[in-house]
């Protein structure tokens, strides 16, 4: 998005005549959008930064919320919208309150830009740390089970108030938590939106998924060089991480370098056990849940032949598409990713 901010204002500068006072206005507009996402970007870096720092000396668990714009006065101009006004159609929705799950090695952070915007449109996003993830500060070689994993999302939804529901919205290996949460509590979500992300059937793994990339997962536990023995070398893996090279091209081939560079210092482990663990869910109350999908493009982790072999084998209600992305649409496409979030919270 910024290359094509960029090459815009070029092209505006070079246009004489009559247009000089659009063009001016029309910089103006560009430059303000490119100060709000480098003022998201600074902020969503330093609190990176900070939970590196509080990793090495911090024995606890610590949940934040990236980029939120909650302090300031709020107005309907989307940093994303290219200084157009959004329409104020949050007073009509029954449910305003999304709640982001992350996918593996991510955390709250990665959500930064998708906070801002839906704020800027009235509705009220809240992130989570998965147990292991962010700023939850959790060993992830401590977290074997689904359960674990996903507790701090259970706990949010155990907590809302009585008849309050929320629209889920799961990234990758994140649809495998927000699909445990509408088996655990289906009265309490009104939409589950799986992002790129692990739509798994009754039975699955959320690791089966990835196999076409990855290999199978008995394969991937035996020779995998990206395994993390936590409990030493002569006991099963708990835990795997990429290298950087290969995180690159496997989640990051169209995302901005500046989002690349905050996933490097940010990312962590992914705990073993939730990946490998058969999920069980039954049509009386996981079948029963309203359930969308958006599909990503250019997707090199979960490619979109394996996108659409998961709508075709647990169909949803409804699927989008966001061509030129990669799997982190909320990097690479947030404005086509918040567009398609409206318009599913929009449906009746």
């Amino acid at each position: 998005m910024g290359n094509k901010i960029i090459s815009m204002m070029k092209k505006d500068s070079k246009d004489g005549g009559g247009g000089g006072s659009k063009s001016k206005r029309m910089n103006r507009s560009q430059r303000k959008l490119l100060a709000d996402e480098e003022m998201l970007h600074r902020r969503a870096l330093s609190m990176a930064i900070h939970q590196a720092q509080l990793s090495q000396r911090f024995d606890g668990s610590m949940s934040r919320r990236v980029g939120s714009t909650s302090t300031r006065k709020r107005t309907l101009s989307d940093p994303f919208s290219n200084g157009k006004q959004v329409p104020d159609f949050s007073e009509s929705l029954i449910v305003k309150k999304f709640v982001l799950v992350h996918g593996e090695g991510f955390g709250a952070w990665c959500w930064y830009k998708m906070v801002a915007s839906l704020e800027e449109s009235g509705l009220s996003p809240v992130t989570v740390d998965l147990t292991g993830c962010g700023f939850n500060m959790t060993d992830t070689n401590t977290v074997s089970t689904l359960e674990e994993y996903s507790k701090p999302l259970i706990d949010l939804l155990e907590n809302l108030p009585e008849e309050e529901k929320v629209i889920l919205v799961g990234h990758s290996t994140g649809g495998a938590s927000i699909s445990y949460a509408l088996e655990r509590f289906p009265e309490k979500i009104s939409k589950a939106i799986f992002v790129c992300a692990t739509m798994v059937s009754d039975g699955q793994r959320p690791f089966d998924v990835f196999s076409e990339e990855l290999g199978s997962a008995e394969r991937f536990m035996k020779e995998s060089q990206f395994l993390i023995y936590g409990n030493g070398k002569d006991k099963p893996p708990t835990g795997f991480m990429f290298e950087k090279p290969h995180m690159k091209g496997l989640y990051f081939n169209q995302s901005p370098n500046k989002d690349i560079a905050l996933a490097m210092i940010s990312m962590r482990p992914v705990p073993l056990g939730p990946m490998m663990e058969k999920v069980s869910l039954t049509a009386e109350r996981y079948g029963k849940g309203r359930r969308f999908y958006v599909q990503t493009l250019d997707d090199r982790a979960l490619s979109p032949d394996v996108q659409e072999k998961l709508v075709r084998e647990n169909s949803p209600e409804g699927v989008f598409k966001i061509k030129g992305s990669d799997h982190c649409p909320f990097f690479s496409k947030p404005q086509s990713l918040h567009k398609i979030l409206l318009e599913i919270a929009q449906i009746p």
